[in-house]
């Protein structure tokens, strides 16, 4: 049986999903391909745009957004810790941001956390929802603001 192409291989791995080209390389050189197969396998794909470290950028901003509700330095953190550069990763979630209403989506986000049950009438569960928002990726002044006016006889620290 012959050994499969490189190439091929990663088109079948990203008909599957996005990919960077950091996480391609990773996923075939686990698949045990040699380097040269590699470069000439992400060469080929770059060329024909079918491996877009942008593109990649900008369906996992909105997906971070959109599916997971997360703020910006999350969503930036996530895109960063798959291979691609920051420059890119920034610029992709500067776009993604632009049509958000950052605001909003702090609320949703803290009206869904209070739905399970969190109530912010001690000092304690105030500064649960506010690790939990900020673990979320959103400004830590924002958070202490919002949760000030919803709870406004809370103390945050």
């Amino acid at each position: 049986m012959a050994q499969p192409d490189a190439y091929l291989a990663a088109l079948e791995m990203l008909a599957r999903r996005e990919l960077s080209e950091a996480e391609l390389r990773s996923r075939l050189a686990r698949g045990q391909f040699s380097n040269p197969e590699i470069e000439s396998a992400v060469a080929r794909l770059s060329h024909e745009r079918a491996l877009d470290d942008r593109r990649t950028a900008l369906a996992r901003a909105r997906a971070e957004v959109t599916v997971h509700r997360r703020g910006r330095s999350r969503v930036l953190r996530q895109i960063e810790a798959l291979g691609i550069a920051p420059e890119t990763a920034r610029a992709a979630v500067d776009e993604v941001f632009e049509d958000v209403d950052e605001a909003m989506l702090l609320e949703q986000v803290l009206d869904r956390r209070l739905k399970s049950g969190l109530a912010l009438d001690e000092p304690s569960a105030v500064r649960r929802a506010y690790r939990h928002l900020i673990a979320q990726g959103f400004d830590p002044a924002t958070v202490a603001t919002v949760l000030r006016r919803r709870a406004p006889t809370a103390i945050l620290e």
